[in-house]
């Protein structure tokens, strides 16, 4: 007797319409709407990606489930029909959108606070941010001038549509369009301690962070520990050497912890020197480079979250050989001990491996964000996208 569908038309419809909205998450379709400075190469690409990908998913599982030929959903002509729909639709709409920005007056930032050294700092890092549209900023206000020049200078201004112009100093221009704090913009007394979010630590938002740390943590041991298992096999067999690395690296306030990874680089001498880690990197093993683009190698870290010496969410822990020439050469380094290091973070989900010190410093920026705004719908957010860098095997 043959059995039904595993799921009927209209539930496929449903679960189908769910897989189009993930795969638009992941291969970047909504950053449509969000960047519309794109290319049209880009943005066909964007749009016609999760259509595709939802496609596929829906010609296997009509495979897999057996699907009888009276259900219309799964017919050839169907699937083409609905994938044509959908990406036409979607296509439209964001072509509409477009269209209303661009037929919308552009917000312009007037900088009132600064130097010429902020011109500077203030290009340099809007070229270093991903994707990123131009500097939206009329720089001619940009100088120590008296309050009574700078008034002068406003009342021209005010005879422009006012919701197209903002006034900030370098700093909050960054910390508002880059969403990162440039250690170069800070002053010497940028933020004490006692300011931070995560300095009160009877706060209910700290308390329910360190609740979430460990069953999080509990949950993912048991759920991942067959991948452990399998992923520490396939180490032991590439070459018979240990399964695990350990190392030390610096915690809150500085203090010295040892960190637990997966080994995914050759057994290396103690001896050698500290080196960082650079793309195309020889030391890492075959099985090493698909543990570090999932980040699987990192799953051995929760044992330091349940140890409390770490956080899911928080600046990436650096090694002590490292912060001494790091603290000296980057303003405000020390800062990023004032929260448990993490195992993702806001660094970790927005700029590239940090293989030097411009690059740590570039990291550095974004921690400093996150220790300013901390809160646990921000640590959400980056666990939300630390989860799509996983999906997309994105990690180095």
């Amino acid at each position: 007797m043959d059995r039904g569908p595993i799921i009927g038309e209209w539930s496929a419809v449903l679960v189908f319409g769910l897989v189009y909205l993930l795969f638009g998450w992941l291969f970047g379709s909504y950053t449509v709407l969000r960047w519309p400075w794109l290319q049209g190469r880009q943005m066909l690409q964007r749009i016609l990606t999760p259509g595709l990908a939802t496609l596929l998913v829906m010609v296997f599982w009509g495979w897999l489930a057996h699907v009888p030929d009276g259900l219309i959903l799964y017919h050839r002509s169907m699937l083409l029909l609905i994938f044509s729909f959908e990406t036409v639709w979607v296509l439209l709409g964001r072509l509409g959108f477009r269209w209303l920005l661009s037929r919308s007056v552009p917000v312009r930032w007037q900088i009132l606070q600064g130097s010429q050294k902020d011109v500077v700092l203030i290009r340099r890092e809007w070229a270093r941010h991903e994707h990123h549209h131009p500097l939206p900023v009329s720089l001619a206000s940009l100088s120590p001038a008296p309050l009574e020049q700078k008034i002068g200078l406003l009342k021209p201004l005010q005879q422009r549509k006012q919701r197209t112009i903002r006034y900030a100093s370098a700093l909050h221009l960054a910390e508002h369009e880059l969403e990162r704090l440039p250690p170069a913009l800070l002053s010497k007394a940028w933020l004490d301690y006692a300011d931070a979010p995560w300095s009160n630590p009877f706060s209910f938002q700290r308390q329910l962070k360190r609740f979430a740390d460990v069953g999080v943590s509990l949950l993912l041991l048991l759920l991942t520990s067959p991948l452990l298992l399998l992923a520490a096999l396939l180490i032991w067999l590439e070459d018979r050497g240990p399964v695990f690395f350990m190392q030390d690296r610096s915690g809150w306030m500085g203090q010295r912890f040892r960190l637990y990874k997966l080994r995914s680089m050759q057994v290396q001498s103690r001896r050698q020197p500290p080196q960082w880690t650079v793309p195309g990197d020889q030391r890492i093993t075959w099985i090493g480079q698909w543990l570090r683009r999932t980040r699987i190698d990192e799953l051995p870290q929760l044992i330091n979250v349940l140890r409390g010496e770490m956080s899911l969410i928080g600046p990436r822990p650096e090694r002590p050989e490292f912060e001494e020439e790091l603290e000296e050469k980057i303003p405000h380094y020390r800062k990023r001990h004032w929260m448990l290091p993490g195992l993702s973070g806001w660094a970790q989900v927005s700029a590239p491996y940090a293989a030097s010190i411009e690059e740590a410093e570039l990291k550095l920026s974004y921690d400093l964000y996150y220790i300013r705004h901390f809160s646990m719908a921000f640590d959400l957010l980056i666990l939300a996208k630390t989860i799509k860098t996983v999906l997309k095997a994105r990690g180095r």
